[in-house]
């Protein structure tokens, strides 16, 4: 079947969702709705439907990043708009079935309209301060769409990227992305397009030609991050299609997809993404018509932290133990197998469809000089709007707390963000007008790593805060090198001696001497980034370590 017939088959899909013939009642089926209380509140729903003999069709859909609204609830109406409904729970169930059959709308649940048609009185669902701010492109699917529905998918537009790739040339390809300026979205920022050129190259070296490998890294170990876990619940599809791109690009023929086994929603879903990939051409043999092949794996393995860094992914996926390898050489030299490979992380891979498709200029229309494009933020800890969210590279931490996430709640003071997992370092209230950007936060002894963002208020003891994200990074340590396994351990026994009041005065000196070392000497990322709680914490509240100390 030619792409041309099966998006003709994909528009005819759509057509059922945009103008439907009987109620359509969308339930959020991403972990954060299920975790609310979804699955039961489909079910009163549909029993409760069947039992008003009401001519309706169940359609599952993904996170669309409210996630402090979950449960969510879209009903369409023929004719009608499409309204969101937000906490919706098995006792209000009966006022969602009662606007089916009466048009009496329960404002109390209501969060707006989708799509363009409107209620007098109630806002597009785009314009509530959650969403208003936002910029979402890779995010635009998510919450719309049904994931394990392919031809959703393609009738918003997917697999068109893939189709226009598979005309250019490698080269013109990786131009491309170079020119977007894309950067890593899974903490480093380092440039892909550069890093898909350097594999290319390493591929055409002898003994090299022609085996590649294209990874993508799933695993999302850190805490306070669920922003990846997002795309490939409610839009596997980009992923996927981003892949086979890259593969293209660089001349690979097989990928793999690592995703850790806690994510059991996100691997059924991938694997199903697949299949369905698969069976339509656009995976597989001679893709597309073309004489492209490619296929992807799902590699499941109960995982940490530390996987994540790429070689010990490298490691984990040949059926090792994750221990990370001495780099140089570098994966995109000698990675799986010994041979050249592309590791990027979800949200990097479900850029490149559109960059391909809209060109470079579509990703830097946003951004900074250095930070191209728009990046996911996962927003939790003490604030009234949690979720998930896709802003400007640039954009302030004040914005995001208080203009989109709703500030903190009523007397509730804010004292400080911590940013980038446990690994990303402390931004306190005085520099929430500093840019969320790859540099600027670095500046401040921080890093905007994957883009977790944990809000905390004034009772929150720093010390307290700084010791579980140690504890936590030398637990997840794999061990192999002693600055990471022996200096992590010496880290938060200091600070156990500090929030418990037994330390001295040169137990301070000695947490800022063992953070320095350690983060100098440590072979990989997970060990140099160990101590950069302990770094940005002194340098903004050293006041709370000597008031612990002295009194």
């Amino acid at each position: 079947m030619t792409f041309q017939k099966i998006k003709l088959t994909a528009i005819n899909e759509w057509e059922k969702i945009t103008n439907p013939s009987k109620i359509l009642i969308f339930v959020g089926m991403a972990t954060c709705g299920k975790s609310a209380g979804a699955d039961d509140v489909e079910t009163a729903l549909v029993t409760l439907c069947r039992k008003k003999k009401i001519n309706f069709e169940i359609i599952p859909v993904g996170c669309i990043g409210l996630c402090y609204l979950e449960p969510l609830i879209d009903v369409s109406k023929p004719g009608g708009p499409r309204i969101c409904f937000g906490n919706v729970t098995v006792e209000n169930v009966p006022k969602i079935v009662d606007y089916i059959l009466h048009n009496s709308i329960p404002k109390n649940l209501v969060i707006g309209t989708v799509g363009e048609k409107s209620i007098d009185g109630i806002s597009n669902l785009l314009e509530i301060p959650f969403m208003k701010h936002q910029v979402r492109r890779i995010l635009r699917r998510c919450g719309f769409i049904n994931p394990e529905n392919i031809y959703h998918y393609i009738a918003e537009g997917g697999y068109s990227g893939l189709e226009k790739a598979l005309k250019m040339s490698p080269e013109g390809i990786i131009n491309e992305i170079k020119k977007s300026g894309l950067r890593g979205r899974g903490g480093v920022g380092f440039p892909t397009g550069i890093k898909w050129e350097l594999c290319r190259h390493s591929i055409a070296q002898p003994p090299n030609r022609p085996i590649a490998y294209i990874i993508c890294n799933a695993e999302e170990g850190e805490p306070g991050t669920f922003k990846d876990r997002v795309l490939l619940e409610s839009d596997p599809h980009s992923i996927i299609e981003g892949m086979v791109i890259a593969g293209y690009a660089i001349g690979a023929k097989v990928g793999y997809i690592y995703i850790n086994n806690e994510y059991s929603l996100s691997i059924e879903r991938i694997q199903k993404a697949i299949k369905d990939a698969t069976e339509l051409g656009f995976l597989g043999k001679n893709i597309l018509g073309s004489n492209f092949c490619f296929q992807i794996f799902v590699v499941t393995i109960a995982g940490g932290y530390v996987s994540g860094e790429e070689t010990a992914l490298l490691e984990l996926i040949s059926g090792k133990r994750a221990i990370p390898r001495f780099r140089p050489p570098y994966p995109v030299e000698k990675g799986l197998s010994d041979k050249p490979t592309v590791i990027n992380n979800v949200e990097t891979y479900a850029n490149v469809p559109q960059i391909i498709l809209n060109g470079a200029d579509w990703l830097n229309k946003y951004g900074t000089e250095k930070s191209k494009g728009t990046k996911l933020f996962s927003i939790s800890g003490i604030v009234n709007n949690s979720g998930v969210v896709e802003l400007p590279l640039g954009i302030s931490l004040k914005k995001i707390i208080f203009n989109i996430c709703g500030g903190l709640p009523k007397g509730k003071k804010l004292k400080a963000v911590f940013i980038g997992g446990p690994t990303g370092g402390c931004v306190p209230g005085k520099y929430l007008d500093k840019p969320v950007d790859f540099e600027s936060l670095s500046e401040i002894s921080a890093s905007m790593g994957s883009g977790g963002i944990v809000i905390v208020d004034t009772k929150m003891d720093i010390t307290q805060m700084c010791k579980y994200f140690v504890e936590f990074s030398s637990n997840e340590s794999c061990g192999k090198c002693t600055p990471c396994r022996v200096g992590t351990k010496q880290l938060l026994n200091i600070l156990e001696k500090i929030t418990s009041g037994n330390a001295k005065k040169e137990d301070l000196e000695k947490l800022k001497e063992l953070s320095q070392t350690i983060k100098l000497t440590s072979l990989c990322g997970l060990g140099q980034a160990a101590p950069n709680p302990v770094i940005s914490t002194l340098k903004h509240f050293s006041n709370e370590y000597e008031n612990k100390i002295n009194h």
